[in-house]
């Protein structure tokens, strides 16, 4: 069994000044390695976020993530810890961008990739309408990736709306599953802390999820309140309303713990949907 991991979930308030973003997350990544981290994840949108679609695809990045994926590279080999770069957003081969995720390893390398699944097309409760797919192509595979801690699914954001990804993340044998986010406002103060609660203990899991947090151009106010949950459902860390870095210790023997209590994994059944009206 592997041994326990100190991870650190970066709180950020990002902006849509790439550079000036890329330092912020390099300073905290820096901090966080000195106070024993191995494992630093970033929220979603981490090097880049801004409310408006055409200043994302302006401002899209290569689709291996180039130029600043490489900056992120040498900083992991530098520290020797592994990175999940919450989500950056790349060009594809048509007009609308993907919103990807990357774990690297402690080389540096890009050990997996995933293009967030699930578009956020809603109308919050204030009336205001977001339409992530006018500017988004949605990913249609999910990924999961070894590490030194157990398997690793991946999700972005929204997905955690969908619990039937996060069951076929567990079934597929993740361990810890990652959810950078940067949840908005409003829904984040009604749902965030029920349903990471919830994916964690439906799937005897570990939950780390790095958010966004503040005020962010083109009219976005996200949530923060970044979380790390066992896969009893116990908060190990979170945050609050504001940029910090939250740090938890993860034993990967707790999965195989809760997982040999309730064997719930083991109990998915098929069975026929309902006949329709």
């Amino acid at each position: 069994m592997a041994a326990p991991c100190r991870v650190a979930c970066l709180q950020l308030n990002s902006g849509n000044d790439l550079t000036a973003n890329l330092a912020v997350v390099t300073s905290m990544t820096r901090e966080a390695a000195g106070n024993g981290a191995r494992f630093v994840l970033m929220p979603e949108y981490a090097l880049m976020m801004d409310g408006s679609g055409r200043v994302m695809r302006e401002r899209a990045l290569d689709a291996s993530g180039a130029p600043a994926l490489g900056e992120l590279q040498r900083l992991a080999r530098e520290l020797k810890l592994w990175l999940l770069v919450g989500s950056l957003t790349v060009r594809t081969e048509e007009e609308r961008i993907a919103n990807r995720s990357f774990l690297l390893s402690a080389d540096g390398k890009v050990i997996a990739t995933y293009d967030k699944i699930h578009m956020f097309d809603v109308t919050l409760p204030d009336g205001k309408v977001i339409r992530e797919s006018s500017a988004y192509r949605p990913g249609d595979r999910a990924v999961v990736a070894e590490t030194p801690w157990g398997r690793l699914g991946m999700t972005v954001c929204y997905d955690l709306r969908f619990p039937g990804l996060f069951r076929t993340l567990a079934q597929a044998g993740a361990h810890i599953i990652s959810v950078p986010s940067s949840f908005q406002r409003q829904t984040g103060k009604a749902h965030w802390h029920a349903l990471l609660k919830a994916r964690a203990i439906e799937n005897e899991c570990f939950i780390l999820a790095p958010a966004m947090c503040g005020d962010h151009p083109g009219n976005r106010q996200t949530y923060g309140h970044s979380l790390v949950i066992d896969p009893w459902g116990e908060i190990l860390a979170a945050g609050g309303e504001a940029p910090e870095i939250v740090y938890a210790e993860i034993d990967p023997a707790r999965v195989a713990k809760v997982r040999g209590m309730i064997p719930s994994l083991e109990h998915d059944r098929k069975y026929a949907a309902p006949a329709s009206a």
